[in-house]
């Protein structure tokens, strides 16, 4: 068994979400133990990495740190040519997909970084938990000013019908009654 720790540079494009991902300049940051096993390396880990992108609710640009844990079998070429002759399926493409290996000393960790990474992106990054977002009418970002209203805005939509309304407020309805209507006797 071994420990490792490394920083490494980022693959690039790791990022399944548009508003949120790894920028491609960044320094991922890995603790790896490697354990020797019958069928190859087990390989477990953790990879630390910066976010950029935006808040979902109000566009703020925002910076916050990844955290994936991992853990993979690379296993032996050899290991790979046993399994292949003991396989009675026709499913060994599909198998082959899955498994990783080791060439020679070295393994391929970006597959399963990348899987990872993407994996524990959260989907609607926020700034802060109780953003409030931003406004409907006007786009403003309510955290900035908590007193933002519009009361006096009306829509022109209902510019009509905001007219009847408030001469309703002002005066009985005008309408006559028809005969057998109770709800105005109350």
């Amino acid at each position: 068994m071994k420990q490792l720790s490394r920083s490494v540079a980022s693959p690039g494009k790791l990022g399944a979400v548009e508003v949120i991902g790894v920028p491609d300049d960044a320094t991922i940051e890995l603790d790896l133990r490697l354990e020797s096993v019958m069928e190859g390396v087990l390989v477990t880990g953790t990879g630390r990495a910066p976010l950029k992108g935006e808040c979902v609710r109000c566009l703020v640009p925002l910076e916050q740190e990844c955290v994936a844990d991992f853990q993979e079998l690379f296993s032996y070429p050899d290991a790979d040519d046993r399994s292949r002759h003991g396989a009675e399926t026709g499913d060994d493409a599909e198998e082959e997909d899955d498994t990783f290996s080791l060439e020679g000393d070295y393994f391929d960790l970006e597959p399963v970084l990348r899987d990872a990474v993407v994996l524990s992106l959260p989907l609607q990054p926020v700034c802060r938990d109780d953003c409030p977002g931003l406004c409907p009418d006007c786009g403003a970002v309510l955290a900035d000013d908590p007193e933002h209203d519009h009361e006096d805005a009306v829509d022109i939509r209902w510019a009509a019908l905001q007219g009847l309304a408030e001469t309703m407020k002002d005066g009985e309805n005008d309408t006559p009654r028809q005969a057998g209507d109770d709800s105005q006797e109350k």
